[in-house]
């Protein structure tokens, strides 16, 4: 694969670059779900399955614990890594799920899983670092990465036996003593890959040797198809391992507009994620760090039942794609997205626009996930089986009208 400093194609010059603006501001690229979004906005009737969120709203646990916080006073500022209630929820969560205790020093709260990439980011990298990364992929985890200086070199995931894969031997020869990181999203969006757990350890090892950094993005992690959580590095890592695992509540919690996630890394990283949350935004808010203290102790609940609908969803969209003529379905294994293939469309963009007029359905279109994923259609089906039947209903009649 490439190596790109910045997107194909788009590298700039001296004389395209509006006077006063840096660089980086006029090389990132504009999210093309978003593009579809806005302008499905403006129409009526449209079923909005293009976004990486459930319909469902935050389980009353978290919000009644945010609005107790607030009654009571807290309307100040908080500690830059987070309050220790929330800190402390977190260690103990993760020591339950992975079987193995997580201090508390290597607790950083964040404004959601995004900014958490970014602190890591902008503390792992000098420009001109090397990082490895997956296509097709979630751009916000490359472009993050590319903000802060690095050099991303894309390895892809490609079909085989009906599932994702990731040719292993490929990856490994692509990290090389001057990689600074590792960046793979495991259950991913939006192919719903999973990494084998035998993998993990072979890149873990791998990376070791060379000293490279695995950044983990683990948002994913509870929305494992398989079992109660993915396979994750965070269980097989060691102390002094250079892993860092990055989570969120909006997935598995249903708290996508809360804003609120984490950052699991070696204690040697908290002084500088402390400083480089101050300097970002000093903290999250204290009542928003109250619901997902709640939602850690006493929202297990909420996820079942979460995973529950999902089952349910995964089902009927499952079965309704294998059929669909044109379509080529690839299982995921995890995440709560269908990335399907369609016979004939080389431009996803104008065809995930079009069926916003042809079927009222709003789709990703695979283009935004990296030239990777252009063939390809994404469909979240975190929604109830009523809406999902009349999406594929619509998609059914409209798909072919709308392929270009």
């Amino acid at each position: 694969m490439t190596t790109h400093p910045f997107p194909p194609d788009l590298s700039p010059t001296p004389s395209a670059l509006p006077s006063g603006l840096a660089l980086r501001t006029n090389t990132l690229l504009a999210s093309k779900i978003r593009e579809v979004s806005e302008e499905g906005a403006q129409m009526e009737g449209v079923l909005p399955l293009w976004f990486g969120e459930g319909a469902w709203p935050t389980d009353p646990i978290a919000v009644d614990a945010a609005a107790e916080a607030l009654r009571a006073g807290d309307h100040f500022y908080h500690s830059n890594r987070g309050a220790p209630s929330l800190r402390a929820a977190i260690a103990r969560y993760l020591g339950a799920l992975h079987g193995k205790p997580v201090p508390v020093e290597r607790i950083t709260v964040s404004a959601s899983g995004m900014q958490g990439l970014a602190l890591v980011a902008q503390a792992l990298i000098t420009p001109g670092d090397r990082v490895v990364t997956l296509r097709p992929a979630w751009p916000n985890i490359a472009e993050t990465f590319r903000i802060a200086g690095a050099e991303i070199h894309f390895e892809g995931l490609e079909p085989k036996d009906g599932h994702w894969s990731l040719d292993m031997a490929r990856l490994l020869s692509a990290v090389t003593p001057d990689t600074r990181a590792v960046v793979l999203n495991s259950p991913h969006n939006p192919t719903g890959w999973v990494m084998p757990e035998a993998d993990m350890k072979t890149l873990l090892d791998h990376c070791r040797k060379q000293g490279t950094w695995i950044v983990s993005d683990d948002v994913y992690a509870r929305l494992y198809r398989h079992g109660q959580v993915a396979p994750s590095f965070r269980a097989l890592a060691e102390e002094g391992d250079r892993v860092i695992s990055i989570n969120s509540f909006s997935k598995a919690w249903s708290m996508t507009g809360w804003r609120l996630g984490w950052i699991d890394a070696p204690e040697e990283l908290g002084a500088p994620l402390s400083m480089l949350t101050e300097f970002n935004m000093s903290c999250t808010p204290g009542f928003v760090q109250a619901a997902g203290a709640a939602m850690l102790d006493r929202g297990e609940s909420a996820v079942a039942t979460f995973r529950a609908r999902l089952t349910e969803a995964y089902t009927l969209t499952s079965k309704r794609l294998r059929v669909l003529p044109g379509v080529d379905f690839i299982e995921p294994d995890g995440a709560f997205y269908c990335f399907f293939k369609v016979e004939g469309m080389t431009n996803s963009l104008a065809t995930a626009k079009a069926l916003l007029h042809v079927a009222q359905v709003g789709l990703a279109p695979g283009i935004a996930f990296g030239e990777e994923g252009e063939g390809s259609l994404r469909l979240c089906y975190a929604q109830p089986v009523e809406v999902l039947e009349r999406a594929l209903d619509r998609l059914a009649e409209g798909l072919t009208l709308a392929v270009r």
